[in-house]
């Protein structure tokens, strides 16, 4: 499993013109989902995010987690986390979880995440959709459950 975060000030998604998923200060995540991914790849990202050190303290260090700031979460799914580019000019995306797997997990990780007493808002799951991102810092980690990087 792999997750983009983002620290924003403010985030939205948007689907046919209607917005899904909006949150204040907080962090938007793109979590992707491969074939081998279980509920301990989910357990170990939601403690990993929701307890990642990225906001600031009184003193401007880099001290406090979501949870510490009761900040805002939103995930939304995205496959092309899985996309593999080392190959060609045209992204192969074998790596990435079938539409049923993904989905269940994707679902899973965000009840994971409200387990946590936080707002926690997310895309639509296969849907085209447009995702605003105001970026606060900026401040963007890669995770990646396999600890690959």
């Amino acid at each position: 499993m792999r997750a983009v975060v983002q620290r924003v000030s403010n985030s939205k998604v948007t689907v046919d013109n209607e917005v899904v998923g909006q949150i204040g200060k907080g962090l938007m995540v793109l979590l992707g989902v491969t074939h081998s991914d279980n509920e301990s790849d989910i357990k170990y990202l939601v403690d990993k995010i929701l307890n990642l050190r990225i906001f600031e303290d009184e003193e401007g260090k880099m001290n406090l987690s979501l949870l510490d700031i009761k900040g805002e979460l939103l995930v939304v799914s995205q496959f092309t986390l899985y996309g593999d580019c080392r190959k060609g000019r045209r992204p192969s995306f074998t790596e990435a979880a079938k539409p049923e797997l993904a989905n269940q997990l994707y679902e899973q990780f965000i009840k994971e995440c409200k387990k946590y007493n936080i707002k926690v808002e997310q895309g639509k799951f296969g849907a085209d959709m447009k995702v605003d991102i105001l970026n606060d810092g900026p401040v963007t980690m890669l995770l990646d459950s396999s600890k690959n990087f």
